[in-house]
C-alpha cells in the first residue's frame, strides 16, 4: 500500500474517528481539553526524556564509546514529540509508547533483530572464497 496514502488519508480518518467516539462519550470540551493536555505532557516528558538522553550519550563520548543507543533514541523522542503535538488519540497512543525507555527499547530489538538476519543471510549468500595462486614466468 502507498505510504502516503496512509499517512494523509488514513491515519487523520482514525484519528477524526476516535475524537467523535470519545467525544460522545466524555463530552466535546473534555474531549479538547484531553488533546491538549496529552499535547502538554507529552512535550514535558519528551523534553526530559531528551536530556536524560543527551546525558547518557555525553557519557558515552567521554568513555570513548560511541553512542548509538542515544542517538536512535534521541531520534526517537523527536519523533515521539511530534506525534504528541498532532492532535488525535492514536498519535498520541504511538508516542507515548516511543517516549518510555522500557518499549523503546523493545522496539529497537525488534527492529535491529529483523535488521542482523537479513544481513548474515545477505552476507551468506554474497561471499566467495577463493585463493589468489601466482604463476612463475618459467612456467607461461
Amino acid at each position: 500500500m502507498n505510504t502516503f496514502f496512509l499517512i494523509f488519508i488514513v491515519l487523520p480518518a482514525l484519528e477524526i474517528f476516535f475524537m467523535i467516539e470519545i467525544g460522545s462519550e466524555i463530552g466535546a470540551l473534555n474531549t479538547l481539553a484531553l488533546i491538549f493536555l496529552t499535547a502538554i505532557l507529552g512535550v514535558f516528558f519528551a523534553r526530559v526524556q531528551g536530556i536524560q538522553t543527551l546525558k547518557s550519550g555525553i557519557v558515552n563520548l567521554y568513555q570513548n564509546k560511541v553512542p548509538i543507543y542515544e542517538l536512535i533514541s534521541g531520534a526517537s523522542i523527536a519523533f515521539a514529540a511530534v506525534l504528541l503535538i498532532i492532535p488525535g488519540f492514536l498519535t498520541d497512543m504511538i508516542g507515548f509508547i516511543l517516549l518510555v525507555p522500557f518499549t523503546r527499547k523493545i522496539l529497537f530489538k525488534m527492529v535491529l533483530k529483523n535488521k542482523k538476519t537479513g544481513d548474515n543471510q545477505k552476507e551468506k549468500i554474497d561471499t566467495i572464497d577463493g585463493e589468489i595462486v601466482k604463476k612463475e614466468k618459467d612456467e607461461l
